[in-house]
């Protein structure tokens, strides 16, 4: 893979104008929530933040990925969730108002983790002669630029123009999903001779990591007794991830095309996974009330 005009301009656009939208639907009481919440919050930031990256550690190191693959691995695992998380989550009749809030908190807190998790898995995977730089200020300051600004603008926008917020959100919603989708089509067809190369080195680890974070999102909630709609949304919220910034972690602010492969699968197995995550959890509810 070449980094090209997708990696260095599309990406961090398209991350800016779904990050906006994200603020055009966000009040103060989203994050309040969370204090009303605090049992499924504090399950739900736990499974995305520390055990999710824990999963991703050990399917790099059983399915041996090669260094710069096991990296965008881990990379993915330290993303936040997205719209597609929240649109999977209504689908499913999870609490979504509970799945917002936890994208949120983690979006506005990711800007800070991942670049500083990122460094470890380099310094931890990557021999020295291998090793990509990532200045860790620089990319602080970089990922806040993209994703902090534009949901602080939303959410001035939704208090100030309500009306214009609330006619624009649900188009840049619908927009966020498709243009993800449309970013990873783009990749493969740019790739299509190599994509089966891409899904034989880490095709079956991020089905494993995909398959496994919603399983323990879900069955985690559950154990702690929360209701059916919060651990619905908390196993989307462990499972869906922001593939937009995966890659443009990957593949612009570390300049690293061949990380960006773990994200172009996970990606496009995560909503073939999610789609039939959704139907065992509706078959599931559909019995229990039998």
């Amino acid at each position: 893979m070449q980094a090209d005009l997708l990696t260095t301009v599309v990406l961090p656009a398209s991350l800016f104008v779904i990050m906006l939208g994200m603020g055009l639907s966000l009040r103060l009481t989203d994050f309040s929530r969370v204090l009303r919440q605090p049992k499924a919050a504090v399950i739900g930031i736990t499974a995305q933040m520390f055990i999710l990256p824990l999963i991703a550690f050990l399917v790099a190191h059983v399915f041996k990925l090669a260094p710069e693959l096991a990296v965008g691995l881990m990379i993915i695992s330290f993303a936040p969730g997205g719209a597609t998380s929240n649109m999977f989550t209504n689908l499913a009749k999870g609490d979504v108002a509970l799945s917002i809030s936890l994208t949120a908190i983690v979006s506005l807190v990711t800007p800070f983790t991942l670049p500083f998790f990122t460094l470890c898995a380099m310094n931890y995977f990557m021999v020295s002669g291998e090793a990509f730089e990532l200045p860790l200020l620089k990319t602080i300051i970089q990922l806040s630029i993209i994703t902090i600004i534009p949901v602080l603008i939303g959410m001035f926008i939704l208090s100030t123009w309500r009306k214009v917020a609330n006619k624009v959100e649900p188009v840049i919603r619908v927009f966020s999903v498709i243009f993800l989708f449309l970013i990873i089509v783009a990749i493969v067809l740019k790739n299509k001779a190599q994509m089966l190369d891409f899904f034989i080195q880490t095709g079956v680890a991020t089905l494993t990591l995909n398959v496994l974070a919603l399983a323990v999102g879900y069955g985690l909630a559950k154990t702690f007794a929360l209701t059916q709609p919060q651990s619905v949304s908390i196993g989307y919220e462990v499972g869906i991830q922001n593939g937009t910034l995966a890659l443009l972690v990957a593949g612009t602010l570390i300049g690293n095309t061949t990380m960006m492969i773990p994200a172009v699968t996970y990606s496009i197995l995560m909503f073939i996974t999610g789609l039939l995550f959704g139907v065992l959890l509706k078959r599931k509810h559909a019995n229990a009330e039998a």
